[in-house]
């Protein structure tokens, strides 16, 4: 039996209390985590990695936008395509007005989200941006076997969200690596059990895991396997990721705990 390890973003700015963009719970997510990757070490042949990875100037930081003052957004304002055709808030630069507009217009199309501004998190090269310890430890007693850990970097467009690891929000077209993702669909599909877990629940694992499933057949959804003890969700978001978690069982996804996973 082959089996894979998924991580999504396990990264300072949301697992540690002095993180920017800290997630309640995370910071006890990321020892249950490590823990579990010590424990079934010997069995995993493979694990995933994703990274936020944003620069400071980003369509979900607030100095991408103005108003009319000159002032910025505060974190966590949200951004309709109303907001944006009657000027309530404008980009830095006038000639990207017809591409935000269709941007919050195609993100309310998706259904998912409107634009949020989030606080400035996993900020290239920065120490939020890093992987909390209790994991970056434990993965790299896994490297011993010896093996190597797929990084998976996303968020560097600074023209669109990109919560999940398959593909960004709304994709640009100029920018392949915001396209859909086949290799690695087709890499989990190779494998008998996916542990899937990371942070944050609410929005880049439930997206990631939402686009996993639209490309994969019952037979490989059944494979997954979600470690909801190593999870946690943004403060003020948990409908989503009750949402979610309704959402994934119903067509075949397996729930689990740390201490479960791989027994």
């Amino acid at each position: 039996m082959k089996a894979c390890l998924l991580i999504v973003d396990p990264q300072k700015d949301f697992c540690d209390p002095n993180g920017s963009l800290f997630v309640p719970g995370a910071d006890t997510d990321v020892i249950r985590l490590g823990a579990m990757i010590d424990r079934v070490r010997s069995k995993l042949d493979s694990i995933e990695v994703t990274l936020d990875s944003h620069h400071r100037l980003h369509i979900a930081n607030p100095i991408f936008w103005r108003n009319a003052a000159g002032g910025h957004p505060s974190p966590f304002t949200i951004i309709t395509q109303e907001d944006v055709r009657n000027g309530l808030w404008m980009p830095f630069d006038a000639s990207l007005n017809a591409r935000v507009l269709n941007y919050t217009e195609q993100l309310e199309q998706n259904g998912r989200y409107q634009l949020c501004i989030w606080p400035e998190h996993c900020l290239i090269g920065t120490w939020g941006q890093t992987v909390a310890d209790p994991v970056c430890q434990a993965i790299l007693r896994w490297e011993d076997r010896p093996a190597v850990v797929n990084w998976l970097a996303k968020g560097s467009n600074i023209y669109t969200e990109h919560y999940s690891v398959v593909q960004a929000d709304v994709p640009d077209p100029s920018d392949p690596h915001t396209e859909l993702n086949t290799a690695f669909l087709k890499k989990l599909q190779s494998y008998d059990i996916i542990g899937f877990t990371g942070e944050a629940l609410s929005h880049c694992v439930a997206n990631t895991g939402r686009d996993i499933v639209a490309h994969f057949s019952a037979r490989y959804i059944r494979k997954i396997h979600l470690i909801t003890d190593c999870s946690s969700s943004v403060s003020g978001f948990t409908h989503i990721s009750d949402g979610f978690l309704s959402e994934m069982t119903s067509i075949g996804m397996q729930l689990c705990t740390s201490e479960d996973f791989l027994t």
